[in-house]
Formats: structure tokens, sequence, C-alpha cells
């Protein structure tokens, strides 16, 4: 159970419980290939206290929004350089409030750990003397980020609404702190990987963020294939929130599934598509989470094999199964189960 959520169901699981040998993970997304390795991961959970004065008078309030971003999975698709609404909206109000004083009454980005933001949303008191070029710096910066995406999320929006006053907001030094944090957050691919080009080693997604009412909480997705790698960079955003007076905690780390291309599984399946289909799988690794990497190190003799019909744009409204690779999958599990290698 929950493995989208924590994977707590394989963190449960004992030694001893399981008898096969050959654990098929039904988990893949691309029908035709079959995936040997995954990345492990490690959430991370940042909060910062702040002090609240009282917002600014003759001020004018707006409910700014960042929407349009493509989003998707936070492994699968990081390398698709993607916008994350939370690391724009933190780009956009730290030159909102060095420019023109905007203050932050609240602060709301993203939903789920492992997705990448599409939207976040902030309400603002903007000071009077502000209030005029106010749209317009918004929409210049909404420009100018929409230009740095378009090749890959073309529909990025600033969306201003006006809204009911807040009788608070950060204090100015406080704001600087918060913004600078979440600004500075490592975000999206850290490292390629070496032995496997075109792989995402390293990466992270600073999937939900959360301030109001004088306390600002962060949530993160670590992964990497390479465990100290993924130690090393918890210990970068550490140090950012550390700097900013903040605290940090990591849990519900799981470690990466090391390849194996001398498999059992995989030399039978590998035959048993080609016979089926005329042609060959594609043999991968992902960066992407997979219950492989905890089971493997609770039964570490399992010979384990991932495969699944196509699906795109996962952990996202658009996420949707091409259904005629169904119907070929299903064949090819049941082709594997009558052939799968036992001792």
């Amino acid at each position: 159970v929950d493995e989208e959520t924590g994977m707590t169901g394989a963190v449960a699981i004992k030694p001893g419980w399981l008898k096969g040998q050959v654990l098929l993970n039904l988990d893949s997304e691309d029908e035709g290939e079959l995936c040997i390795g995954c990345a492990g991961g490690l959430d991370a959970t940042f909060s910062l206290a702040y002090k609240e004065q009282a917002a600014v008078a003759g001020g004018a309030a707006f409910k700014l929004g960042v929407t349009g971003l493509k989003g998707g999975h936070s492994g699968v698709d990081i390398a698709l350089g993607r916008g994350n609404a939370n690391k724009v909206i933190a780009r956009v109000l730290k030159r909102l409030a060095e420019l023109l004083g905007v203050q932050v009454a609240s602060l709301e980005g993203g939903n789920l750990r492992n997705a990448i933001p599409r939207e976040a949303f902030a309400v603002v008191v903007v000071p009077s003397m502000a209030i005029g070029s106010f749209a317009m710096e918004v929409s210049a910066m909404e420009a100018t980020i929409a230009e740095e995406l378009k090749a890959v999320d073309g529909e990025l929006r600033l969306t201003l609404a006006r809204t009911e006053p807040p009788k608070m907001v950060a204090d100015d030094a406080a704001l600087r702190r918060l913004l600078n944090a979440l600004c500075a957050c490592p975000n999206g691919v850290i490292r390629m990987s070496d032995p496997m080009p075109g792989l995402v080693e390293t990466s992270s997604n600073l999937a939900i963020v959360s301030a109001k009412e004088g306390l600002l909480q962060a949530s993160c997705l670590l992964r990497s294939s390479v465990n100290s790698a993924k130690e090393y960079l918890s210990e970068c955003m550490e140090a950012v929130f550390t700097l900013a007076g903040g605290q940090s905690r990591f849990a519900g780390g799981y470690p990466g599934w090391q390849p194996n291309p001398h498999s059992p599984i995989l030399k039978v399946m590998r035959a048993l598509y080609e016979q089926l289909y005329g042609a060959k799988p594609h043999v991968r690794a992902v960066h992407a989470g997979l219950e492989c990497g905890l089971l493997g190190g609770i039964y570490p003799n399992l010979d384990m094999i991932s495969f699944g019909p196509t699906i795109l744009n996962p952990h996202s409204p658009d996420e949707r199964v091409e259904i005629a690779t169904v119907d070929k999958w299903w064949k090819f599990l049941l082709a594997t189960l009558e052939n799968a290698p036992v001792a």
C-alpha cells in the first residue's frame, strides 16, 4: 500500500514473508521497455518560523498565481526542464519585494511530493505608491519567464485578482530570508549518470510550499542512483535552510535498485518479447522510485524486472494510458508467467 505516498507497505515487509524467487513489478510506463534499475529517494521537510507585522496602510491586496505549467512526474519528467511553480513564484515575489516593496501574507504551491508543482498562489499587499507599476512588472516577468520556458512549458501565466486585504504579512527581514531560501533551494537535475548516458543520476523537486501565520514549510523529494550523492544533496539543502534560520528533517529514505544485466528473468523476457512481437525490447534503468529498491534490500536474491503499458504524463491531470499497449502488455505478462525460471 501507499506506493505513491511513501512506499510504506514495502517498508513494512519483513524477511521471510515472500517465498518467490522472481519479482515482476508492474509499474513501468513504456510498453516495449524492460526496466532493470531505479533511483533511490529521500523525503525532505524544511520549516522556518518567521515574524509577522501589520500590512502597510492604504495598500492594495492581490492574489498572485502561477498557472499553466505542465508539471509531471518528479523523476521521469525531471530532465525535461519543465517549470516548477514554487520556484517561479519565489522568483517573482523576490523581485516584487525588492523592487516595489510588495509584502507577502501567504504562499501555497504544489500538493504531491512526487509531482512537479504546476500551480502556486500568494496573497500580496502592494504599497499605494507602487500600485501603478505593479501589474506592469508582473506582466514583464511573465514574458521573461515564459520565454525561458517556451520550448518545454508553453502556457505559463502569472495571474492577478483583487482580494480582501490581510491584516498581517511577513515582516521585511523574514520575507527576505524566506524567499532567499526558496530561490536557493536546489531543484531539478543535479547530475547526469556517467555509466548510463542520458539517465539522470541525482535530482531534487521542490514539491510543496506553504507559508502562513508565521511558519514556512517546504517539502522536497530527493532522488539518486548513488546513495552518497543523495546524502550530499540532503546536506546542501539542509545548509540552505540552516543559513536562513530554519530546521530540516529527512525521512522515508529508500535505496536504489542496481541494474543486473545478467538477470535470468531479463534473458527470458527479452526472448519472449521478440518471439511475440518481432522486435527487441529496450532495456533501461529509470530515474524514478520503484519498490524494487526496497524489496531488493530485504530480499537481495530476488531476480527483479519492471514493465507495463504506456502511460503518458503521470502525476498530472493529463495522465492517460495508451489502450492498445494494455493488450500487448497483458499477453506478455501471461507468457512471462508461463516461462519464468524457478529453482
